[in-house]
């Protein structure tokens, strides 16, 4: 009896990481719509455990997190120039993402986890210059007015 109940354990838990999925962000000089400096996604659903793998397919982009600009305890991440980075979800919130060389110009994007905003003035107050910071205010106000009904509170506290 306690092997089965062992086995079906073991089942059930290797079973939640065949639900993750792999979302492909491209990070692009310029969209079908004509944006310059643009992820091919910039307001990203996720759950915990997908990987969100952003591809160069355009040069001279890299994809990273920023500091302070993620849920406590997520691992950062910062991919080098031209190569494609994985980055592996393992907590709920929001996580700023940028290309360090066009973030001014407003290259960035905003993953959401779990319909987690609870860390939305965190990502506020992290330091993203020139047109990628009113992008994230944007994005943040999106993934708030998109959210579902359930959970659409900000953590004032933070």
């Amino acid at each position: 009896m306690r092997s089965i109940l062992f086995s079906t354990a073991v089942l059930i838990g290797s079973s939640f990481g065949a639900f993750a999925e792999t979302i492909e962000i491209e990070m692009l000089n310029k969209n079908d719509a004509g944006d310059r400096m643009i992820f091919s996604e910039e307001l990203i659903r996720a759950e915990v455990g997908d990987v969100i793998r952003f591809v160069p397919t355009d040069k001279s982009h890299n994809a990273q997190s920023v500091k302070g600009a993620l849920p406590e305890n997520q691992e950062v991440f910062k991919g080098k120039m031209n190569k494609a980075v994985e980055y592996t979800v393992t907590e709920t919130g929001l996580t700023a993402v940028v290309c360090l060389p066009h973030q001014a110009m407003g290259m960035v994007a905003l993953v959401v986890v779990g319909d987690d905003l609870s860390n939305a003035e965190q990502v506020l107050d992290a330091r993203i210059p020139g047109k990628g910071k009113a992008k994230i205010e944007a994005l943040i106000e999106e993934a708030i007015a998109t959210a579902p009904a359930a959970d659409t509170s900000i953590d004032q506290n933070s």
